[in-house]
């Protein structure tokens, strides 16, 4: 899945010892500085949950079940840290060992460099079902790069690890599809009337995956759902001036839900924040209930109603998710603290680990930590694979990066920086794929597929000074 070179079978072999063992020492680093796991407020909550076998869908129970079933090997978070390692790095030695395979040695070095991202790097070493999900994804890559034309386990493989990874984000479809369809036959996709059916019927399993988890393992409704429908209607009544809410004891909501809305997250609607907003999932929930009104049908009316409302909203939200036109102060950062929790999982001082936090705080304040700027080099990436489709992972790794971060725009209710843990690595894995080919390409194509991040960038970088 990477185009073949002439073979240079001189000096492989000791390259690819080289690189394998520079990436078990980082493997080891990372394990080190974040051992046994970092466990935020998430983590935590579905520990409890694996504990019991009594599972929720506020996070994801397949992660909650998996987690269960890994309890005899060792309690804790440390488990699941080696799992999201193992996963993570065997991606890499996957798409390392194809570029090695086809005697590309610059571009397996460039893969195992796209490993050593700063903020991917720590994420791993955090209990997250965002660094869950970007584990299989990357090893699914691995595995549909690697294998042969005849090599039907591991495309099997893969795809069992893409409908694994729909399980654990309600937003994940977007991103394993594209790896999906790539993981069929070529055969399947050689006219687009074909690629049409196959996406379709591969969008299936995808679509299914995460309900029919939830109902197989009896998780009980949560209302998180709620949330989204909750943030929505906050934000067409803030930028419409208008009540959107269903009664709910408040004098007058419209001052009291534009104090509350905020274009960063949905937080002061929850019931977690130091000062819930009024007007909030623990009053509107069962007032959604006793008035038999369905939360979506009043979640579309009121789109349809304020449109211009709902764009603004959408579109405020999202320049904050994607740290655009922002202060990155104004922004939550890098959680490299566990939560205090009743079996007392912390992390022992490390100064191996603060520094490498330190690394990764820093680049959040640099292109490197702006998702912008990886959606917009994932522009470009996209407009220069798309000649590629049939001969390298590059097209299905951008597109279902690049999708993913996307997704964020209509479904986001929060902007927390490991949302786009999964965009950045895929687009970065993509971009030196395709630039490994950059003498073959147009130099004009090559200058214009950077447009759109130097003016990204520009703006960015404008907007903070």
């Amino acid at each position: 899945m990477i185009p073949r070179r002439p073979e240079r079978r001189s000096g492989t072999a000791r390259i690819g010892a080289a690189l394998l063992l520079a990436m078990i020492a980082a493997a080891a680093v990372q394990l080190a500085a974040f051992w046994p796991g970092i466990m935020i407020w998430d983590a935590i909550r579905q520990y409890r949950q694996s504990l019991s076998g009594v599972y929720d869908d506020w996070h994801p129970p397949a992660m909650n079940w998996l987690w269960r079933q890994l309890l005899p090997i060792h309690g804790g978070p440390a488990p699941m840290l080696v799992l999201q390692a193992l996963l993570y790095w065997g991606g890499f030695v996957l798409l390392a060992a194809t570029a090695l395979r086809a005697g590309r040695h610059w571009l397996a070095v460039a893969i195992v460099a796209c490993a050593l991202l700063p903020i991917p790097f720590v994420l791993t070493g955090a209990v997250l079902k965002d660094s869950l999900m970007a584990g299989a994804l990357l090893f699914a890559g691995g595995l549909i790069a690697w294998r042969r034309a005849d090599e039907w386990p591991l495309r099997i493989v893969a795809i069992l690890l893409l409908v694994a990874a729909a399980t654990l984000r309600f937003n994940a479809v977007p991103a394993c599809l594209p790896l999906f369809v790539m993981a069929l036959p070529a055969a399947w996709r050689r006219t687009w009337r074909r690629l049409a059916l196959a996406t379709a019927i591969a969008a299936i399993p995808l679509v299914l995956a995460m309900p029919i988890a939830n109902r197989l393992l009896d998780a009980q409704r949560s209302g998180v759902e709620l949330s989204l429908v909750i943030y929505d209607l906050g934000g067409i009544g803030k930028f419409a001036g208008v009540d959107t809410f269903p009664p709910v004891g408040v004098a007058d909501p419209v001052a009291v839900n534009a104090q509350c809305y905020k274009p960063v997250s949905w937080d002061a609607y929850a019931w977690w924040g130091p000062e819930p907003c009024p007007i909030g999932f623990t009053n509107l929930q069962p007032a959604f209930a006793a008035r038999h009104l369905d939360p979506y049908a009043l979640w579309a009316t009121a789109i349809a109603a304020h449109p211009l409302a709902y764009a603004e909203h959408r579109l405020a939200h999202f320049n904050n998710n994607s740290r655009f036109l922002v202060h990155d102060a104004d922004l939550p950062t890098l959680s490299l603290q566990t939560d205090p929790n009743p079996w007392s999982f912390q992390r022992a001082p490390s100064a191996l680990r603060d520094t490498l936090g330190a690394i990764a705080i820093g680049s959040s304040h640099t292109p490197l930590g702006w998702p912008i700027c990886w959606l917009a080099l994932g522009l470009g990436t996209l407009w220069l694979a798309w000649r590629q489709a049939e001969r390298t992972i590059a097209l299905p790794l951008a597109l279902s990066a690049w999708l993913y971060g996307m997704s964020y725009l209509p479904l986001s209710v929060a902007s927390e920086v490991r949302y786009h843990f999964w965009t950045a690595t895929g687009i970065a894995l993509a971009t030196v794929i395709v630039l490994a080919d950059a003498r073959s390409i147009p130099k004009r194509r090559l200058a214009l597929a950077f447009v759109p991040l130097l003016l990204v960038t520009l703006l960015c970088v404008a907007a903070r000074i």
